[in-house]
């Protein structure tokens, strides 16, 4: 079977898709017509459909009829709460929401992957894959639904993929290792003592407290942890006082934690209350940790898929269309299917100057190579019936 050619011949159609499903964009766990859509464009191909009635989004299946391994193939549907700034003709027509990660992309791949596979489902040796499409990636969690519902029940292993706007069109990464960091974010409420600003003996300053805690978080990151182990802790948030002339009582902070190492990332609440402790303390303060673990780390680490990856990724594109792609601090809740299940990441490669693409996922004026999309969904379905032949 010649899966490259078959997904240049739905190419076409896998641009049509996408250009749809981008001017239709909808928020994380709104994606209702978009799961109405998707399942009508699934049901086209006369597929086995499983929906959730109190969940968007939905899973596929394709059954070759004869017994073998299962794989499932998955996509991420929902968009993010940006204002479209692209001008494309396509542009969404929903205010304010847009397609800025490349889930649009990232649909129509999947369904390209579909028809490759429905095409040559009597040349595959055996067993089933499966298609999952996925609501609420952009909030953090919205794959955990899908796994306390059983949908990995029986299910071998499972491929991923992401577009991204900092790799070169039209190359794919498929490299072993480290992919996306894990995510955990944390709020930290400061308590001082409130007094007039002429005269701050008299209290106990939370934003001096909280501004000292900031400075030791990111000391932290510089001393305590090892400088070849990535890490990354972020304030985003810093809110507090009432009036100039007040010394302020309480300070909140929120933040984020990005690493792969699973050892420093099961320390993390503890090393935090210590240095927000002793350091509001320092400064005749108190402070509390609310720490909301998120996700582990997307890291591709099972050798057989990792082997499969690459010589489907060879097969279809040779060593020229195969590109080293550094690790990502971002996060993908992808990695809670991998918890489950044996899983593989890949990316491809959107970014091209020539044709003014080079904005980046979650920039208003983010969009991308259409004409590499093909080749999404052509490593999707080689990957899907590399791992069923084995």
């Amino acid at each position: 079977m010649d899966i490259r050619a078959l997904a240049e011949k739905y190419s076409d159609y896998i641009i049509e898709r996408r250009r749809y499903y981008h001017q239709h964009p909808e928020l994380s766990l709104k994606e209702w017509e978009t799961t109405k859509a998707l399942l009508e464009d699934v049901k086209a191909m006369g597929l086995e459909v499983q929906t959730f009635d109190d969940y968007p989004g939905f899973v596929a299946t394709l059954d070759t009829g004869k017994p073998g391994r299962t794989i499932m193939l998955r996509t991420d549907i929902d968009a993010l709460p940006v204002q479209e700034k692209t001008e494309l003709p396509f542009a969404s027509v929903n205010d304010g929401v847009m397609h800025a990660c490349g889930h649009d992309n990232h649909m129509a791949m999947l369904l390209g992957a579909m028809k490759i596979l429905c095409e040559v489902k009597d040349e595959i040796p055996g067993g089933k894959v499966k298609f999952i499409f996925q609501s609420a990636e952009e909030i953090g969690y919205g794959s955990r639904y899908y796994v306390e519902h059983g949908v990995l029940d029986g299910v071998d292993a499972i491929f991923g993929m992401h577009i991204w706007g900092t790799l070169e069109a039209p190359f794919v990464s498929v490299d072993p290792g480290n992919r996306m960091a894990s995510m955990d974010n944390f709020t930290i409420k400061v308590k001082g003592f409130q007094s007039h600003g002429s005269a701050p003996q008299d209290g106990h300053d939370a934003i001096v407290a909280a501004s000292a805690i900031v400075l030791a978080l990111q000391t932290f990151v510089s001393r305590k942890n090892n400088p070849i182990n990535p890490l990354v802790l972020s304030v985003g948030k810093f809110h507090g006082g009432a009036m100039y002339n007040i010394i302020c009582p309480d300070v909140e902070l929120v933040g984020t934690i990005r690493t792969y190492s699973r050892e420093l990332r099961a320390e993390m609440e503890k090393d935090l209350n210590t240095i927000i402790k002793n350091t509001a303390a320092a400064h005749d303060c108190e402070a509390e940790l609310i720490f909301s673990p998120m996700l582990p780390a997307v890291i591709n680490e099972d050798p057989e898929l990792n082997e499969i990856g690459r010589e489907a990724a060879l097969k279809l594109f040779g060593p020229e269309g195969v590109k080293e792609f550094p690790a990502l601090m971002g996060s993908e809740d992808f990695a809670l299917f991998m918890e489950k299940i044996p899983g593989f990441f890949a990316f491809l490669g959107t970014k091209n100057p020539e044709k003014g693409l080079i904005y980046t996922n979650h920039n208003e004026k983010f969009t991308s190579d259409e004409d590499v999309l093909f080749r999404g969904s052509a490593l999707a379905a080689q990957f899907a019936v590399d791992f069923l032949s084995k």
